[in-house]
């Protein structure tokens, strides 16, 4: 595997959707990169390829061309048993709607991914997952006795529990009120400050934005600038920009 400073590198990467009666950008020759340590924000307006973009960053979409390297190893090289163990042992999800199991429990649902990559966490390693979210107490609560900020935050346990070289996060506060929002927020930043990973979060939400160490923004599948230490109003002003020009 390479050295790299990248935790995430998209080379040139183009796709195009064609199963509706016109052909849809997603990426149009976007090239970005991810330093480890580093916080990410991706803005645009709908339809501007955010999410394609979160999806080739993990390699759950395909590309027309272009190359996507995750922590020095290239996507399009492996094959898709290599690919899957790949993005359970380098990339860390955390997603709008929790996606935590029902029937878990908060410690249970931490524990899934890496027994899904066939080894057993030990008890101990999954309570500090829970503690580094200042959960430690609630291991035992399934998500129906826990309020949305702390599904959320045991969704971030649950992303790093294999101690990912990035974590993606798809409007990780969309779904919380403003104070569970924060809280998120905070987390995430101490994961590239603290730990030195790399945090790509799409969000709709300058405030959010603003915690990041810079804010791309997309318009139809393309790059349209950066942000480097924004502020939501900077952000709010960039945004009603490119909306304008979108409409």
């Amino acid at each position: 595997m390479a050295v790299t400073e990248f935790a995430v590198e998209l080379r040139s990467v183009s796709k195009t959707y064609l199963s509706g009666p016109e052909p849809v950008v997603g990426l149009d020759r976007v090239s970005l990169g991810f330093p480890f340590g580093t916080f990410t924000a991706i803005m645009g307006p709908s339809g501007s390829g955010k999410s394609t973009l979160l999806r080739s960053a993990a390699g759950l979409e395909g590309m027309d061309s272009g190359q996507v390297l995750v922590d020095g190893t290239e996507l399009g090289g492996l094959k898709d048993k290599e690919l899957t163990l790949l993005r359970r042992e380098k990339i860390g999800f955390v997603f709008q709607s929790f996606n935590l199991l029902p029937s878990l429990t908060a410690a249970q649902n931490v524990a899934l991914p890496v027994k899904l990559a066939g080894r057993r966490p030990s008890r101990s390693e999954v309570l500090a997952a829970l503690a580094s979210v200042g959960l430690a107490d609630r291991a035992g609560h399934r998500p129906g006795e826990l309020s949305g900020g702390q599904q959320q935050r045991v969704a971030i346990a649950r992303a790093l529990i294999s101690r990912p070289a990035v974590v993606l996060a798809d409007e990780p506060t969309g779904a919380l009120d403003t104070k569970s929002g924060r809280e998120v927020l905070t987390l995430l930043r101490g994961l590239a400050d603290d730990a030195g990973r790399a945090v790509v979060m799409v969000t709709h939400d300058p405030v959010a934005a603003a915690r990041a160490d810079r804010v791309v923004f997309l318009t139809d599948g393309r790059l349209a600038g950066e942000l480097d230490r924004p502020t939501a109003e900077g952000v709010a002003a960039r945004m009603t920009s490119l909306e304008a020009v979108a409409c």
